[in-house]
């Protein structure tokens, strides 16, 4: 295979290439993480009750401080994390540091924290880039409290909570009717919720992958199979976690917490399991994959050596015929006679002819 066309199977998996693999490993808890300030931070209020909703958007971190006082319940949404904003948020609010330094960390395991009347969860959303057929992932805190829930996003561009923006527009329902733990409920149900949606998109691209491999098992196969298998690495990762996050909230028993919402988190409980167990599921699929792309490829090279030992075998009666006949001595039988050569040739093509009529009975091909 010519540079050209190896490189070319390399560019859309990168197989050999370390760049996902370091975005995979780079996180660890030695490690020196600084992030960056966001360029811009969009910090948006939903004060809301069973009757009145109230959006606002803000332009300092101070001015949401009146909402924490509130009888009301109050969504604070932080889109693009800056130290200072976070660190004004949390002297106010009362999260303690070691929260605020969980929320402005990289790389951080899914968990669940209650400190100091506050409780804590850390997660992430996931998304799917049709482009690249990758799982990106975005880090997520939610704080709540008493009758506020404050979340600080990395990109303010995307999110999960279109849905709970619809339902809190409308009046006497179920979310602007319950608190501030029910409001942390739906956020956290969209967000495992979606979780099915980018195994719904990556199941898409394992299977044509499984298709791929039964047809044709090439280095093509082999790199769809290693750069899957990196994703399904990303996608447990920040599933199995979770399990621990919604089991420490059920087994929680927080003030913040309402005997009647623990049901809901129940259920979140049942989804994350699931996807769990369905991760596991396409972790099973790519290893039989490999073993079936292994298989293909062995089956290729018995099939080549069998072709092989079968030319093998038909031209060894020739070389055998024609070394004897080419020996050098002077008295060979019908070294001499017209028809010799003519049988020496008939017979170097009429034994093949019989051997691969037995080989066929045989059933060798």
């Amino acid at each position: 295979m010519s540079p050209e066309k190896y490189l070319r199977y390399l560019v859309p998996f990168s197989l050999f290439g370390t760049e996902r693999t370091k975005q995979i490993l780079q996180a660890t808890p030695t490690d020196d993480v600084v992030r960056k300030d966001a360029d811009k931070t969009q910090i948006t209020v939903y004060h809301y009750d069973s009757t009145h909703l109230e959006s606002t958007e803000l332009q300092k971190v101070e001015e949401s401080f009146p909402f924490r006082d509130q009888p009301q319940v109050s969504w604070i949404n932080v889109d693009g994390l800056c130290k200072p904003d976070v660190e004004k948020a949390g002297a106010h609010y009362g999260i303690h540091p070691l929260i605020i330094e969980d929320i402005l960390s990289m790389g951080q395991r899914p968990k669940m924290d209650e400190v100091e009347g506050i409780l804590y969860c850390l997660l992430n959303m996931l998304y799917f880039n049709s482009k690249t057929n990758s799982v990106e992932q975005e880090q997520i805190s939610i704080v709540l409290g008493q009758n506020y829930v404050i979340t600080f996003q990395e990109d303010p561009s995307r999110d999960v909570f279109d849905p709970i923006r619809e339902k809190l527009k409308i009046n006497n329902s179920k979310l602007r009717q319950r608190g501030a733990d029910y409001l942390c409920y739906t956020m956290l149900d969209l967000i495992v919720d979606n979780y099915f949606f980018v195994m719904e998109k990556l199941g898409a691209c394992i299977e044509s992958a499984e298709e791929e491999v039964i047809r044709n098992s090439n280095t093509r196969s082999l790199a769809r199979i290693n750069f899957l298998r990196k994703e399904l690495i990303v996608l447990k990762r920040n599933i199995a976690p979770v399990r621990d996050l919604i089991g420490g909230i059920i087994r929680s028993e927080s003030e913040l917490l309402d005997d009647r919402t623990t049901k809901y988190f129940k259920d979140v409980y049942d989804h994350i399991i699931q996807a769990y167990d369905l991760s596991e599921n396409y972790r099973d699929i790519m290893i039989s994959m490999q073993d079936l792309y292994i298989n293909n490829v062995n089956l290729k090279m018995n099939e080549v050596m069998k072709v092989m030992a079968i030319v093998t075998c038909l031209l060894a009666p020739a070389t055998v015929i024609g070394g004897v006949f080419g020996m050098n001595f002077d008295v060979i039988p019908t070294a001499h006679n017209t028809w010799g050569f003519y049988t020496a040739v008939g017979a170097m093509l009429l034994i093949p002819v019989w051997m691969l009529v037995m080989f066929k009975r045989r059933g060798w091909f």
